[in-house]
């Protein structure tokens, strides 16, 4: 892990840097920006589709489609981290807002394992 991977101010001023060095600002509307993410995680879920569990779990123990999955990842978040910057987010304190509104929402003692699924079977009136 290189030093400081793990944050996410550090990742966006990578991220950043690289895409001022080429003049690429003009480029990243939030539009684009949005629709690139789709793109990307749809190239994330294409590395999936069409295989059934247990093949999933034989190819998740090779090292190369590890890289696949851990590439198209990085797309997402590259893109992810583009828009937060665009848009003045501060991604990290939208996540931790985000989770404590999950936890509101989804309190553990009534969604927890099989509860979960009976929530979301009643939820879609089956």
């Amino acid at each position: 892990m290189t030093e400081n991977s793990d944050s996410l101010s550090y990742l966006k001023n990578q991220v950043v840097s690289f895409r001022d060095k080429r003049n690429w600002l003009m480029y990243h509307k939030p539009k684009d920006l949005a629709i690139s993410i789709l793109l990307e995680a749809s190239e994330l879920l294409e590395l999936f589709q069409w295989r059934s569990e247990d093949e999933i779990e034989k190819l998740i123990t090779k090292k190369e489609f590890i890289q696949h999955i851990a590439r198209e990842m990085a797309d997402i978040l590259i893109y992810l981290l583009s828009l937060a910057d665009v848009l003045n987010i501060d991604l990290g304190e939208a996540v931790i807002q985000k989770l404590r509104e999950n936890d509101a929402k989804y309190p553990p003692e009534k969604v927890s394992g099989e509860k979960f699924k009976e929530i979301l079977d009643r939820y879609l009136n089956l």
